[in-house]
C-alpha cells in the first residue's frame, strides 16, 4: 500500500501532471521563432505556449488594459521597462532575450540597398508603424541617418506590425520593405536584401518580462536563457550583443 501511495503521489508530481499552459503576447518579428522554441519548450517541461503576436506598443497598451498574458516578449526595452515601473508584472524578471537585425527586402527586385533607396526609383517603400513597432522606428533612424526621411516620406507605405509590412512586399504593394531579419531566415529567403548596418538605427534590444508569477511563466522565462532556445534564436538571426 505504501508503494501504491508513492506511486500515485509521483504522478501527480510529474513534469506532465502539472503541465500548463502560457499566454503569451509576442512581437510579431518572433512569431515564427517562438513557434519552433514551443515546441522544445514543452518537449522540456510538458507545458504549453499560447501566443498572441502583433506590435510591442499594441501589446504593451492591451497589458495595462488587463489582458490576461503570462509573458510579454516585445520587440524593444521600452514597452517592458514601462509596465514594470507602473507595477505591471515581475520588475525584477526583465531581461535582454535577443537583439534584432533590420533588412530592407524586396521581392521583385534584387537591388535593395543604400544605392537603391538614394536613387528613389521606385513607389513604395513599407515600414512597420514607428510608434508602436521598434522595428519601424528602426527603419525611420535608418532613413534619417542616411539623410532620406524626408526625400522617402511620400513613398512611405506603413503597417500595423512588420508582419503586415512583410506582406505589403510580398502581394506587390510596395517595392521595398524594411523587416526583421528574423523574417527573411524563418521563411528561407537567401537573397533580395540588404542586412542594415547597426551603425545606422539604434540597437533593436528584446526584453521579455514575466507578467504573472506563475511557475510555468517562470520555466518560460527560465528556457529562454537556455542554451537550446539560443540556438534557435541565433539560427533565426538573432544576436545576443548589440
Amino acid at each position: 500500500m505504501p508503494r501504491l501511495r508513492l506511486a500515485v503521489l509521483c504522478l501527480f508530481l510529474s513534469p506532465i501532471a502539472l503541465a500548463d499552459t502560457v499566454t503569451v503576447a509576442v512581437a510579431s518579428n518572433f512569431q515564427q521563432t517562438l513557434d519552433k522554441i514551443a515546441v522544445a519548450f514543452k518537449a522540456a517541461t510538458g507545458h504549453d505556449i499560447k501566443a498572441s503576436a502583433g506590435a510591442s506598443g499594441k501589446l504593451a497598451a492591451q497589458i495595462r488594459q488587463g489582458a490576461p498574458f503570462d509573458v510579454f516578449l516585445s520587440a524593444d526595452d521600452e514597452r517592458p521597462t514601462e509596465l514594470a515601473k507602473a507595477g505591471v508584472g515581475v520588475p525584477s524578471s526583465q531581461f535582454t532575450y535577443a537583439y534584432g537585425q533590420l533588412a530592407l527586402w524586396s521581392k521583385q527586385r534584387d537591388d535593395a540597398g543604400e544605392a537603391a533607396l538614394r536613387r528613389g526609383d521606385f513607389n513604395k517603400l513599407a515600414v512597420a508603424n514607428p510608434s508602436t513597432a521598434p522595428y519601424g522606428r528602426a527603419a525611420m533612424e535608418t532613413l534619417a541617418a542616411l539623410k532620406l526621411d524626408a526625400a522617402v516620406k511620400p513613398k512611405l507605405l506603413t503597417g500595423d506590425n512588420i508582419g503586415q509590412t512583410m506582406q505589403f512586399a510580398q502581394v506587390g504593394g510596395a517595392d521595398f520593405a524594411f523587416v526583421a531579419y528574423s523574417q527573411l531566415l524563418e521563411q528561407g529567403i537567401h537573397s533580395h536584401y540588404w542586412l542594415v548596418p547597426e551603425k545606422l538605427h539604434q540597437p533593436i534590444r528584446q526584453d521579455a518580462l514575466q507578467l504573472k508569477p506563475t511557475p510555468a511563466a517562470g520555466a518560460l522565462m527560465a528556457f529562454l536563457k537556455g542554451e537550446q532556445a539560443r540556438a534557435l534564436m541565433a539560427q533565426a538571426g538573432y544576436r545576443f550583443k548589440p
